[in-house]
């Protein structure tokens, strides 16, 4: 289930709203959040899951670190919790949240928790994304899960160890990242070349054979 969400500035980490929880189980990882947060930079990963222990940090940027009203979305969930509709729970907190406040963000003289006000929007679709079967169902019926999500399995997975102990960083994240998709468009110009190939060995003799063929009708008959 959802267990808690976390709306902060990019720029500054000004914290803007985050949900109001009775889960001392998730004190933790709330702190981790903030470490994680420090980590962001212009070429950190906009879209990525944080495995710690028996729960997942997701997060969302939007727009991409580095514009100043750049504003990171994260949700703590059960491990177990699918990541699609985490995913989907924080596209509505992002969509609802700049519809509300995206004016506000690039404020300098911003308070923090200026919008806190929020968490009522957030308790409400919480509640709603609580239970995975009944919220799996309803997006289904929407045909949200394939229309307003992109494939999850293009969104980086990380552990937190080894983010926040081992010393890595979102940044090492997104080379990797950038490093499997070119690895793959290799792979996929590759498989063309040879499928070429072997359609030219396939086909080159009769090719050739009907070539001759038509040279010798040209020949005889003209």
């Amino acid at each position: 289930m959802v267990r808690s969400t976390q709306i902060a500035r990019v720029s500054d980490l000004l914290p803007l709203a985050q949900s109001v929880d009775d889960d001392g189980d998730v004190s933790q990882a709330k702190n981790q959040a903030k470490l994680l947060f420090r980590k962001l930079t212009p070429t950190s990963e906009t879209r990525c899951s944080i495995e710690s222990g028996p729960l997942t940090l997701h997060y969302v940027v939007q727009p991409p670190p580095g514009d100043p009203s750049s504003v990171v979305y994260l949700t703590i969930t059960d491990r177990t919790y699918p990541r699609k509709l985490a995913f989907l729970y924080l596209d509505d907190v992002t969509r609802e949240f700049e519809r509300s406040y995206g004016h506000m963000v690039a404020q300098r003289t911003l308070r923090p928790f200026a919008c806190v006000g929020f968490d009522t929007f957030l308790q409400r679709t919480k509640r709603l994304y609580a239970d995975s079967r009944t919220a799996q169902s309803a997006a289904s019926n929407l045909d949200r899960l394939n229309e307003d999500l992109r494939d999850v399995h293009n969104i980086m997975t990380k552990n937190m160890e080894d983010l926040l102990w081992r010393g890595d960083s979102l940044d090492q994240m997104s080379s990797m990242s950038s490093s499997l998709r070119d690895e793959s468009l290799r792979y996929h110009r590759a498989a063309r070349k040879i499928n070429f190939e072997a359609l030219v060995r396939k086909w080159a003799p009769a090719g050739a054979i009907g070539v001759l063929l038509l040279f010798i009708i040209y020949v005889k008959f003209f």
